[in-house]
């Protein structure tokens, strides 16, 4: 078995009167997992860091520059029989613009914000529920003992 690391997921936030609210995009009928609700994610490409390919995708999925950009410390993963490899997947968090207007890609038909507890109703993995809570953690708690590394963009 192989253990490997090709994909990111980025999640994408705006802050409203001290609100979050999480993007969340619908996968197109075309593509792999159809019509599911997901944050940003993408693939690696030859040697780029995954955080550039997290910043690349955000801006290729969604039209989006993120004002901030940092590190979630946390990893998921999943298993793929077919190829026989675990995948890795580092996990990052985009502060953006309340005023940003989105332009989805063709990998997605729809797009819309949502809070914490709609946003992890409609994800359909559990690890990605899991991101979002520990961002919403981060960003709503004072005295929350998680620290982001920020990456300077």
């Amino acid at each position: 078995m192989i253990i490997d690391s090709f994909l990111v997921e980025a999640h994408i936030i705006k802050i409203i009167d001290g609100k979050i609210e999480f993007l969340l995009l619908k996968r197109s009928e075309n593509e792999k997992y159809p019509n599911i609700w997901q944050m940003v994610t993408g693939t690696i490409d030859g040697e780029e860091k995954a955080y550039q390919t997290a910043f690349r995708e955000i801006k290729e999925e969604t039209g989006l520059t993120p004002s901030n950009f940092w590190v979630v410390p946390k990893i998921n993963s999943f298993y793929s029989y077919e190829k026989e490899i675990i995948c890795l997947i580092p996990v990052f968090v985009a502060l953006v613009d309340p005023n940003s207007k989105v332009q989805i890609s063709d990998e997605h038909s729809e797009y819309c914000w949502l809070s914490k507890k709609e946003a992890k109703k409609r994800l359909a993995w559990p690890e990605q529920k899991k991101s979002v809570d520990i961002i919403n953690e981060y960003f709503t708690k004072n005295k929350s003992l998680l620290k982001f590394i920020e990456i300077i963009i």
